[in-house]
C-alpha cells in the first residue's frame, strides 16, 4: 500500500470507491454475525464510508482506522459530529460517542490501542492491498481484533484486463490467507453492475469469518 498514491486520491476527490448510501452487501448480510446491539464493530481503511452511519444507527459502536486524516474530518463532518482529537504514539484518534478512528498506518494499531471489538467489517482494506501484503495484514488482524469475526467483502475478476486496487481476491486466496485462525462460510457473490470502475466483469464476494480457536 502506497501511502502518497492513497493521499492523493483523497486530496484530488479522486474517490469512485466511496459509496454515497450504505452498502447493500452490508445491509443484506450484517445479522450473519449474530451480534447483540451495542456491539463495538472494527472498520478497516474506512475512509468516510456511509457504513459507519449506518452502523451508528443500527446500535453499533464504531472503531475505525484510515491512513488519511482528510478523509476522517469529512467524515466527522459529514456525521454532524464534533471529534476529540488526541494523539495515541503514530497515530491520532479523532473520538465521539460510540465512534472512534485511529488516522495513520493501520499497521501502528495495536490491540492495546484500538480495544476490544466484537467483529470486524472489511469492505475496503482486504481489496486495497497488493497480494505482497495481505498475508501481512490478515495475520495482524487477528492480532489486533483477538480474531473476532469478520464479515469480509471482496472482488474478483480478470486483473489481466484491469490492475487494481481494488485487487482481485481468488477464493483459494481468502481460504490461505485466514485458515486455521477461521472457519470460512461462503454467504453470497453478485455481479458488479455495469462492470468493475465501468470496465472489467467482475463478481462481488461476502465471506463470513468466525474464529475456529486455532492459532
Amino acid at each position: 500500500m502506497d501511502p502518497v498514491f492513497w493521499h492523493q486520491k483523497w486530496n484530488d476527490n479522486q474517490i469512485a470507491f466511496h459509496e454515497r448510501e450504505g452498502n447493500v452487501l452490508l445491509a443484506a448480510h450484517f445479522k450473519d454475525l449474530g451480534l447483540a446491539e451495542g456491539a463495538r464493530v472494527f472498520v478497516p481503511l474506512c475512509g468516510k464510508t456511509r457504513d459507519i452511519a449506518w452502523l451508528l444507527a443500527k446500535g453499533c459502536r464504531v472503531a475505525g482506522a484510515e491512513l488519511s486524516r482528510l478523509a476522517v474530518e469529512q467524515l466527522f463532518e459529514e456525521l454532524g459530529v464534533e471529534p476529540e482529537i488526541t494523539t495515541q504514539g503514530a497515530l491520532t484518534r479523532f473520538a465521539a460517542p460510540d465512534l472512534d478512528i485511529f488516522v495513520g498506518d493501520i499497521f501502528d494499531l495495536t490491540q492495546a490501542t484500538l480495544g476490544p471489538v466484537d467483529a470486524v467489517y472489511d469492505r475496503a482494506a482486504f481489496v486495497a492491498l497488493p497480494e505482497t501484503m495481505r498475508g501481512d495484514y490478515s495475520r495482524h488482524m487477528a492480532e489486533i481484533t483477538a480474531t473476532a469475526p469478520q464479515l469480509l467483502i471482496t472482488f474478483e475478476y480478470d486483473q489481466a484486463v484491469m490492475p487494481g486496487p481494488p485487487f482481485s481476491i481468488p477464493t483459494g486466496e481468502v481460504h490461505g490467507l485466514h485458515e486455521p485462525r477461521y472457519g470460512i462460510t461462503a454467504l453470497a457473490s453478485v455481479d458488479v453492475a455495469g462492470g468493475l470502475k465501468g470496465r472489467c466483469k467482475a463478481d462481488e464476494n461476502v465471506w463470513l469469518l468466525q474464529p475456529s480457536g486455532a492459532g
